[in-house]
């Protein structure tokens, strides 16, 4: 007796067609004694952020916003803002998973390109390279649902 395998999971159907540089914006305001040796380590402020729009036949734009603010001793080394934007296509997507590929699985594809343009950026800048952590995507799209939660039952509270 021969057993039939379980059907194969399919593919998403989600193509994405190009990714770009929106904004990309590097300042260096303290050079040259930005970049003088210093025994303090800067302060790193990292802020992420994604955000989406619709255009036409299906597809999706997804931007990633980066901003890292690096400070020594109170005193700005640099600051460095990235838009790193992709396009997508998304055909036949059931809407209860629209929002989750565009919020978590796009940006997931996305971020290898926009963390190396920011390294090769801070380092053209004449600093080490900024190697941004792998982001899990996910977890911002949960706190990012959570907050829409407690915003929406704030204001049915006060309603």
């Amino acid at each position: 007796m021969t057993e039939t395998p379980p059907p194969a999971a399919q593919p998403i159907p989600l193509t994405i067609n190009a990714q770009y540089i929106k904004d990309l914006s590097f300042e260096n305001p303290n050079a040259p004694q930005s970049l003088l040796p210093s025994k303090e380590q800067p302060q790193l402020d990292v802020q992420i952020d994604v955000q989406t729009r619709t255009g036409p036949d299906s597809s999706y734009e997804v931007t990633l916003h980066i901003k890292a603010d690096a400070k020594v001793g109170g005193s700005r080394a640099f600051l460095i803002e990235l838009a790193y934007a992709g396009i997508a296509t998304l055909k036949d997507i059931p809407a209860e998973y629209l929002q989750p590929i565009l919020l978590i699985e796009i940006p997931r594809l996305l971020f290898p390109f926009a963390r190396n343009i920011l390294a090769d950026t801070t380092r053209d800048g004449g600093f080490a390279p900024l190697m941004l952590n792998p982001i899990d995507f996910a977890d911002l799209y949960r706190r990012h649902i959570d907050s829409q939660k407690a915003a929406t039952q704030k204001v049915a509270g006060n309603a």
